[in-house]
């Protein structure tokens, strides 16, 4: 299990501890295990921030069907923040040695190549299509849509190889890996830290080039689109009036900042303010999700249109994915530029979504599509035909 960025965060394995809920309660019974399970723990820490103590890793699903979201506490964790670094053990004894040893290397998965759907590709941009009339008839704002792409691997796929790919490319990104699903993504559904309380919003993506000339011009085009602009704003509003209920003193910037990645450019915004009643990260980040940034506008119209022109079930794509501690402290970021692995390591599932509103065209929201799948893609070195 993993939860980096910038070289800070935390690094697990062994199972102490899990549980797996579903429907739509999912996450207040994950809450409710978790305070269980820290009442009834003994601790000593001596370190006494944000992920020291007792942890647990969440990956939690999109929506509220069958799939099981988990929560999973680890037996050993390594923890960095601000050049501080501590190492966690949790369980009823002291871990077995071979615990304490670090595993070999990861090797890369070989050949990685594929699985063409054509037929898909074409229902997804007519789906796209009709989204669009939606919006434009009038009870939509904006709605994301979702795509899936299947990859297969001469190996097995070790997570800790994709995770290290991710690091060194997307550093500014939270790397992440719990439970099957690996990814690094750019957007942070919530961290709370004490009393303070960030959500960054993205939402508005435009591709690198490569070339700073034609990045520039790409970025100034994204920050002056009047459709991407539209699509942040739903995007910023929902996640202001979620923190509205928990926090007070909100701190929302009136025009969106540009974060550039190695692929892609995105529309920023981040969301602050101090928190008015208890609520953990797990909590906060069930009040948060979905935000319009991977669901759309109005929430339950958007939801159903998904229901009805993606044709799948997106798992845990797009849900909260992160970690929480004893004091309710933690991180949950949404799960994107993400895979799931198949039972047998040997295929992953990759998905990337956009956000469609009145002026989006089905080739445009293709090619943002490719953008986003570009970062799992290059990490697992897909053989291109």
């Amino acid at each position: 299990m993993s939860w980096v960025r910038n070289g800070d965060g935390l690094i697990a394995w062994g199972e102490a501890a899990r549980v797996e809920v579903t429907g739509q309660e999912r996450f207040s019974r994950a809450h409710r295990w978790w305070t269980q399970i820290c009442d009834a723990a003994e601790v000593v820490d001596d370190v006494r921030v944000p992920g020291s103590g007792p942890v647990a890793f969440g990956s939690f699903t999109f929506a509220d069907g069958p799939q099981t979201s988990a929560l999973i506490v680890p037996r050993v964790i390594v923890g960095r923040r601000h050049g501080k670094a501590w190492l966690t053990l949790i369980g009823d004894s002291v871990p077995r040695p071979d615990l304490l040893h670090l595993p070999d290397l990861p090797a890369p998965p070989g050949v990685v190549t594929e699985v063409p759907d054509a037929p898909r590709a074409r229902a997804w941009r007519r789906a796209v299509a009709e989204a669009v009339a939606k919006v434009r008839a009038g009870g939509l704002d904006k709605v994301v849509l979702a795509r899936a792409v299947l990859l297969r691997s001469e190996r097995r796929i070790d997570p800790r190889f994709v995770l290290r790919q991710l690091q060194t490319a997307y550093p500014e990104c939270w790397t992440f890996s719990v439970d099957g699903l690996v990814g690094a993504t750019p957007e942070l559904l919530v961290r709370r830290t004490g009393a303070q309380v960030v959500s960054r919003v993205l939402a508005g993506t435009v591709h690198r080039d490569g070339d700073s000339a034609a990045d520039g011009e790409l970025a100034a085009a994204l920050m002056s689109s009047d459709k991407d602009l539209v699509e942040h704003l739903y995007a910023v509003e929902s996640v202001a009036a979620a923190l509205a209920r928990h926090c007070t003193d909100l701190q929302v910037p009136t025009s969106p900042s540009l974060l550039q990645l190695a692929n892609v450019q995105h529309l920023a915004t981040d969301v602050s303010g101090l928190l008015a009643d208890d609520s953990s990260a797990i909590a906060l980040a069930a009040a948060l999700h979905p935000t319009a940034a991977v669901c759309g506008t109005p929430t339950e119209r958007a939801m159903s249109v998904i229901g009805s022109l993606e044709g799948m079930d997106r798992g845990r794509y797009a849900g909260p994915v992160g970690w929480v501690d004893g004091e309710g402290d933690g991180e949950f970021g949404i799960a994107l530029r993400c895979g799931a692995l198949t039972p047998d390591q040997h295929g992953i599932r990759l998905m990337a979504g956009c956000g469609i509103v009145a002026a989006s065209t089905p080739d445009a929201e293709w090619a943002e599509s490719e953008a986003k799948l570009m970062a799992m893609r290059t990490a697992l070195g897909v053989a291109v035909s």
